[in-house]
């Protein structure tokens, strides 16, 4: 299993590259949402694979990015700190340049990085983002319950049939075959329980939800935001919002998906990408 220290945590990581020798193609950089890890991005990464070199990674504390044992992290959990730990990564390989593409939680540290690095992104797709107003009473409600939900999460739980569909019910307009869903069951059970927990706190946050109103406004690097028409997790209206805040961000909505449209519609996702990448397909005769 490839691993690789960033500030001071082993992160896994993962390139996905087209088999054609010798030809130099730019790299895009891969971040999941809460609880999961890179390899949701795999099936978008094998279709971007003959423009770019992918890099999918798991970020600190979840998927395959284990927090040492017996030690306590020097690190925080503040959305910022994970856009540090990107930045730190690319380092390490060396990586001057890159195009983004992130969901949900990682979009929420993708917008960060693109205003504290934007030297170092030609152009970035944020899918599942936005922004939203602060409630007293229901950030508080979120917050407890996503406490009792991060500390019971018993090893069994993917043992039992269905449960990777009910899992994932919340999340999907379209389901998702059960190899994908039950990947998603067990990355939520194997997530580290302070960084569950800590980004809990920080993405969805009175802090959050003043601060990204302003990181959206700030964008200077053209930027792609993709809803799921369904998504109930993050709805399509906090997305359209975000994007009305900086002319530099183009908004698309894909119909008939929630909070994965990646997956529930990869066809129409691919087309959406490419078109704002500049990616023209040669037709299949």
């Amino acid at each position: 299993m490839p691993l690789i220290k960033v500030r001071g945590v082993e992160h896994y990581y993962e390139w996905i590259r087209s088999s054609e020798a010798g030809k130099t193609k730019p790299v895009m950089i891969f971040l999941h949402g809460w609880a999961g890890s890179g390899r949701y991005w795999e099936s978008t990464c094998f279709a971007l694979a003959d423009e770019f070199d992918c890099l999918l990674y798991d970020m600190r504390g979840f998927g395959r990015s284990r927090l040492p044992l017996g030690e306590t992290p020097t690190l925080k959990y503040q959305m910022e700190e994970y856009a540090d730990d990107l930045a730190a990564l690319l380092d390490i390989f060396e990586i001057d340049r890159v195009y983004l593409n992130a969901h949900s939680m990682g979009a929420s540290v993708a917008t960060l990085f693109l205003n504290r690095y934007p030297e170092r992104v030609e152009r970035a797709i944020l899918t599942c983002s936005g922004i939203f107003e602060y409630d007293e009473k229901a950030f508080a409600a979120f917050h407890k319950f996503g406490g009792y939900v991060v500390k019971f999460r018993p090893p069994w739980l993917s043992k039992i049939p269905f449960a990777d569909k009910l899992f994932m019910k919340r999340f999907l307009h379209r389901p998702l075959p059960t190899a994908i869903s039950k990947a998603f069951l067990e990355d939520f059970i194997i997530a580290d329980y302070e960084a569950a927990l800590g980004t809990i706190f920080t993405s969805v946050s009175k802090e959050a939800s003043e601060v990204m109103p302003q990181e959206f406004a700030k964008l200077s690097v053209p930027t792609l935001l993709v809803s799921g028409e369904h998504d109930i997790i993050i709805p399509a209206e906090m997305g359209r919002q975000a994007a009305a805040l900086s002319e530099k961000v183009e908004y698309v909505v894909i119909p008939d998906t929630a909070h994965f449209p990646m997956l529930e519609d990869a066809e129409t996702y691919l087309e959406k990408v490419r078109e704002f990448l500049g990616i023209k397909r040669e037709a299949v005769v």
